[in-house]
């Protein structure tokens, strides 16, 4: 296996809310070579809004995914425009696009797997709605892995992270634009102030990265990354969607407590979170660790909030990756590398 993004088609996917996603497709990219016993798989669930590059920061030799020992297989969630999602599907484009959950995001990825010819992982691992879909994989699939890894998790999606992705659906929804598949800079530029500098920093972070007359300048670097691949406003929509409803408590089995969910992961956890997030909030991580029977929970050393899950600043993936490397090594019970 290579590195090359490829798109794999996984068949019609049935949803929880019993539609249907036509043809549908999951984009994927594998660094290293599966073992001969297949057990040295490693799940990589994207972001909100990211993709198969989330964690590349993770991914390569000498870093915690490293790919002399692991095969990593990186995913994009449905809707974020590589998958199969409202601004790429030829059979239900746009609104007739049927929602989705972070449910159905995990059994796309279990398909996936299925087509690729493994019946088990060593580990999920993801950041943010990824860390996410890794305490869905545990709950739904517990004896699917060996264990997981969860960046900046929430089990339940809190009141404030609603408040902020509302927002952010509301300033594209005004945009004339957005069923088309397009939203003006000026929409951009609102929607990057909220979430790549209010909801994605802290304010010790922007203090300490700005002066009062930088802030401009970093919002038009900000605009300037959107506006050379800018999103489809309707895959973000549809995937702020899945974000707002999820609540492991959902899942069947559960009655709806979330409580009871955490309760049925019963593989080694490892969750990580930084002070001052002000996208999926610290509290929650720390929640959702004191109710896993077997977790570790350790917290990033930084000023940047929700941005510390992520490749902005040397320190931080040091740590990160030190951390999870350490991790993954207790939980490894066959390190031969496999190449």
């Amino acid at each position: 296996m290579d590195r090359t993004l490829r798109e794999y088609a996984v068949g019609n996917l049935p949803l929880e809310s019993g539609c249907i996603i036509e043809d549908c497709r999951v984009s994927a990219c594998v660094h290293g070579r599966p073992s001969p016993e297949r057990n040295n798989v490693v799940l990589v669930a994207a972001s909100l809004g990211g993709d198969h590059r989330r964690l590349e920061f993770l991914i390569g030799p000498g870093r915690a995914l490293d790919t002399r020992r692991y095969c990593v297989v990186a995913t994009s969630a449905l809707g974020n425009g590589l998958s199969s999602s409202p601004s790429n599907s030829r059979t239900q484009p746009g609104d007739s696009f049927p929602h989705f959950s972070l449910r159905d995001m995990v059994e796309s990825q279990r398909r996936l797997l299925e087509h690729l010819g493994v019946e088990r992982l060593f580990c999920v691992i993801g950041a943010s709605m990824g860390g996410m879909q890794a305490l869905q994989w545990a709950v739904s699939h517990p004896r699917h892995m060996d264990c997981i890894v969860a960046l900046t998790p929430m089990a339940r999606t809190s009141a404030w992270s609603k408040a902020v992705t509302l927002i952010s659906r509301q300033l594209l929804l005004a945009d004339p634009g957005w069923r088309g598949g397009h939203a003006s800079a000026e929409t951009w530029r609102a929607w990057a102030a909220l979430l790549q500098i209010i909801a994605g920093r802290t304010p010790a972070a922007i203090a300490h990265d700005c002066s009062d007359d930088e802030i401009e300048a970093l919002l038009d670097r900000e605009l300037q990354a959107i506006r050379a691949a800018p999103p489809d406003p309707r895959d973000w929509i549809w995937q702020i969607r899945a974000y707002d409803d999820h609540d492991l408590g959902a899942t069947p089995g559960c009655d709806g407590d979330t409580h009871t969910a955490l309760q049925k992961i019963r593989v080694p956890t490892l969750v990580m979170a930084a002070p001052g997030d002000l996208m999926n909030p610290e509290s929650g991580a720390q929640w959702a660790s004191g109710h896993i029977a077997d977790c570790v929970y350790r917290e990033i050393p930084s000023r940047q909030g929700h941005q510390a899950a992520s490749s902005l600043h040397a320190a931080e993936v040091s740590f990160m990756n030190a951390e999870i490397a350490r991790f993954l090594h207790a939980h490894d019970t066959d390190p031969t590398p496999t190449g």
